[in-house]
């Protein structure tokens, strides 16, 4: 891969990358600097003026995502430099930059990750037929065919692409489409957030930046809206090198590569992502020159604005009048022929789509809070009321909570006005309105936070569900309006957006050239505050402004899409709420945590710990994900090491310790409960050679093998007077069944559906009592004889073993015999009766003599 670089980055060519790149920084600068006094001026001057726009109802988190991240797990990575798959640890902070690591453990150890992803200009793809239609158009020319081998071989059949116009791409794969679709998700939020562009709260460096790669744009004739103004302000300055350096080395880098299609396309790419490297270091090097300059002399400028703001202001509108005596003509003929009949349209296409996304924001919202509601209802303690709100206040980062609001904004479709406004792609305004509804969530919960924890001090833990009632509806209304607010300000600058340099693009030919002689009105003190591009755009603004305002205020006259009417003005409805918003964040988790996870936090690991994910885990109900890609991070404490994995990660068998533990009210316990059985294991003094319950002869240990009896049916009969006496014997020390039955009812009351279970058992037990006494020839072969050890297993399905249905026999035939006095009746099915004797075997067996039997005394097991 470096040489492939270096083969065609010659010294010439990387010369030739830095001329452009200086070229391009040095105008940009110029106007930055122009734009930065302008900016200066005009945030001064709204400082003091103020403006007039409502004041928002719900209340904003300061910082929503402090000691949170957004989401960890496992992918299938491709790697370029070996051309294999590699699963590895990918990690989503509050910041959206993904990094990621070579293994779990890695992380977890404060390891330095492998690499990072700012997803700004990335397009996140799931189907290699829309990756390989990108790049074709990336070498003209170069297109794979039908037949040819793939561009990438991918690891599963659910891949996920990062592409980028001039970085490196990413490739990854997950096994389920499940995860495919949660990862996309992801993948989307960060893109979304990454492309929101540069901080509004910078109210000089920002607008100041803008303005200068707009006019640098619009000097070379593009005046329509541009998707690569995304990311920081390196980014988008690389971007605006790279829109007219990539075609000029494609035309002599292109035609040098060798090799197959596929092959000559991947050697492009790597070739753009170095090129893309080198123009974002000279870039940022050179903006932060130019930004240290500007900030050196802003005191002085300042101090010059404050001071003469007044006389600043007058010559600034002396001059508008001016040129809007000459720009207000032509743009209001050119405003009725070729604008007001597309207004309508153009709002109708914007409306639908984003009150639909707002729409299903409240309905997420609405359902979040009926859940925590049913859950609180069961379960009223205050700390499942801490958990639950918990992660209900990180609602609006959740990518895959947030996606189905997302969808709704997807739909935005602008076909037949891109081309005549100029719109490159609606994806610009997707992707705002998209940040507007996550920033409606978070404000929704915050307040919803805030109007709780109130309700809580105030009145305690009584009632908590009115409590969560009453504020939801609260804060319900105020999103109402705030949403309406929110979407009318967002369709006046999307109209704005789409028709200003539309405008702009047909009055500047006509225009310009007549603008020479109104420097001469301009102070030469005031010249850095007053620019003639900047009030030619503003007269262009306020001749469309009119038309804009109307329309918007039109829908919302008919109550079209739940827009509220501008005469419609909650001011300081509930004064009391914004004193809330001065505190900190309220920790949930730590206010009304229980007190054995509060001394959990408390130790060495605790603090160790990762701060809390919004998306702590996404998998399907039930089932576990493969190779853990979706799994939740866990603290250091939760990750074995390698020697305490042991025989189980290789698919050994698992020891008694990992074994899963019995359900305690599983059938078998509660049968047992009811009815319990009692084992008992006698000696047998038999007339005859000794037998075991189930027809075998026993083996002495110098013995060989020994066939078994004839006939166990026989056997039984000869030892039913010794059974007799033993049961009885047993019987008296044990309690009747109604007792043992009354013990267990508290802790397991049998039911109905049980009972008759136990009946049915009891009738299949006699069944097979008859069958066996009937026709012993069908017993089958009999049972080896350490089965009637201790441990014997009831079986559940009706069918029994010989030996057991012996015993089951010899325990009934007793039951029915005549009953001496002073005995003690006990239920058959309660006791089980397990009979080994100990034989001898003799040449005589078949004529039915033998020496008397030597047997072994065996203890009796007690239930």
């Amino acid at each position: 891969m470096g040489d492939i670089i270096s083969t065609h980055l010659d010294e010439s060519k990387r010369e030739m990358i830095t001329a452009r790149t200086a070229e391009v920084m040095g105008e940009v600068g110029r106007l930055y600097k122009q734009q930065y006094s302008v900016a200066l001026f005009n945030s001064v001057r709204f400082e003091i003026e103020g403006s007039g726009a409502p004041q928002p109802q719900l209340l904003h988190r300061k910082v929503p995502l402090e000691d949170k991240s957004i989401f960890s797990g496992l992918l299938f990575q491709f790697l370029e430099e070996n051309k294999k798959w590699r699963n590895r640890f990918f990690f989503v902070p509050d910041s959206y930059v993904i990094t990621y690591y070579e293994t779990r453990l890695a992380y977890e150890r404060g390891i330095q990750p492998k690499g990072t992803i700012s997803c700004a200009g990335y397009k996140v793809l799931t189907a290699m037929e829309q990756y390989t239609e990108l790049i074709n158009s990336s070498l003209p020319g170069l297109k794979v065919k039908a037949g040819s081998s793939p561009f990438l071989k991918c690891a599963t059949q659910f891949p996920i692409i990062l592409w980028h116009p001039y970085a490196r791409h990413y490739y990854f794969c997950v096994m389920t489409e499940k995860e495919q679709q949660k990862w996309y998700a992801v993948f989307q939020d960060c893109v979304r957030h990454a492309n929101n562009g540069l901080s509004e709260e910078c109210k000089v460096q920002t607008p100041a930046f803008t303005d200068a790669v707009r006019l640098y744009r619009q000097a070379k004739d593009q005046y329509g809206t541009w998707d690569m103004m995304c990311g920081d302000a390196t980014q988008i300055l690389a971007n605006l090198v790279m829109e007219d350096l990539q075609p000029e080395l494609r035309g002599l880098i292109g035609p040098r590569l060798k090799g197959k299609s596929t092959e000559r396309q991947r050697n492009w790419m790597l070739i753009s992502d170095a090129v893309y490297s080198m123009v974002q270091n000279q870039a940022n090097a050179q903006y932060t020159a130019v930004l240290q300059l500007c900030e050196a002399e802003r005191p002085p400028l300042e101090a010059s604005i404050r001071t003469d703001m007044d006389q600043i202001i007058t010559s600034k509108e002396h001059v508008a009048n001016k040129i809007r005596a000459l720009v207000l003509p032509r743009a209001e003929q050119l405003l009725k022929l070729s604008v007001q009949p597309y207004v309508s349209s153009i709002l109708d296409a914007l409306m639908e789509p984003t009150s639909r996304g707002f729409a299903e924001v409240r309905d997420v919202f609405f359902r979040e809070l009926v859940d925590m509601s049913k859950n609180v209802l069961n379960d009223g303690s205050r700390e499942k009321l801490g958990e639950h709100m918990e992660k209900a206040s990180m609602l609006a980062f959740h990518p895959v909570k947030m996606q189905s609001c997302y969808e709704k904004m997807e739909e935005l479709k602008l076909e037949g006005l891109q081309q005549r406004f100029d719109v490159s792609s609606p994806s610009v305004f997707m992707q705002r309105a998209q940040i507007l509804m996550r920033e409606q969530m978070d404000n929704a919960m915050y307040t919803f936070e805030q109007l709780l924890h109130q309700s809580l001090e105030s009145q305690g833990g009584e009632e908590l569900c009115k409590s969560i009632q009453r504020c939801q509806e609260r804060v319900l209304k105020k999103y109402d309006y705030d949403s309406s607010t929110v979407r009318k300000k967002f369709f006046r600058e999307a109209l704005l957006q789409i028709i200003i340099p539309y405008m702009l693009k047909q009055l500047s030919p006509t225009c310009k050239p007549d603008f020479a002689h109104f420097q001469e009105l301009i102070f030469e003190d005031f010249s850095k505050y007053i620019l003639l591009e900047n009030i030619f755009e503003e007269v262009v603004l306020q001749s469309v402004m009119k038309d804009i305002m109307q329309a918007v205020k039109e829908a919302a006259v008919q109550r079209r899409h739940n827009l509220y009417r501008d005469s419609i003005v909650l001011t300081n409805s509930d004064p009391n709420l914004h004193l809330l918003a001065e505190g900190s964040s309220i920790d949930w988790g730590a206010e009304f945590a229980a007190e054995e996870e509060a001394a959990g936090h408390g130790s060495e690991h605790g603090r160790r710990r990762r701060g809390k994910q919004v998306v702590s885990m996404i998998q399907l109900e039930g089932t576990g994900l493969p190779n853990e890609s979706c799994m939740e991070v866990p603290g250091v404490e939760g990750i074995p090491e390698e020697q305490e994995m042991g025989p189980q990660s290789g698919g050994g068998v698992p020891s008694e310790d990992t074994e899963h533990p019995k359900s305690p009210d599983c059938l078998h316990e509660i049968r047992d409960l009811i009815s319990p059985k009692v084992e008992v294991q006698v000696s047998l003094l038999s007339a005859d050679v000794p037998h075991l319950a189930n027809g075998n002869l026993l083996q002495e240990a110098t013995d060989g093998a020994v066939p078994p009896t004839k006939s166990p049916v026989q056997k039984v009969a000869k030892t039913e007077p010794l059974v007799k006496e033993v049961v009885q014997e047993v019987a008296q020390s044990i309690p009747p069944a109604e007792s043992v039955a009354q013990e267990h009812e508290a802790t397991v009351p049998p039911s109905q559906e049980q009972e008759q279970q136990q009946q049915e058992k009891e009738r299949e037990r006699e069944e097979s009592a008859e069958v066996l006494v009937d026709s012993p020839a069908e017993l089958s072969q009999p049972a080896p004889a350490d089965s009637s050890s201790s441990h014997h297993h009831h079986d559940d399905s009706g069918f029994q073993s010989p030996a057991t249905v012996e015993v089951e026999e010899q325990a009934q035939t007793v039951s029915k015999a005549p009953q001496g006095a002073g005995d003690t009746i006990v239920d058959p099915a309660n006791v089980e009766v397990t009979l080994e004797p100990k034989e001898v075997e003799t040449g005589a067996e078949d004529s039915g003599k033998g020496s008397p039997p030597e047997c072994e005394p065996v203890q009796p097991t007690t239930i």
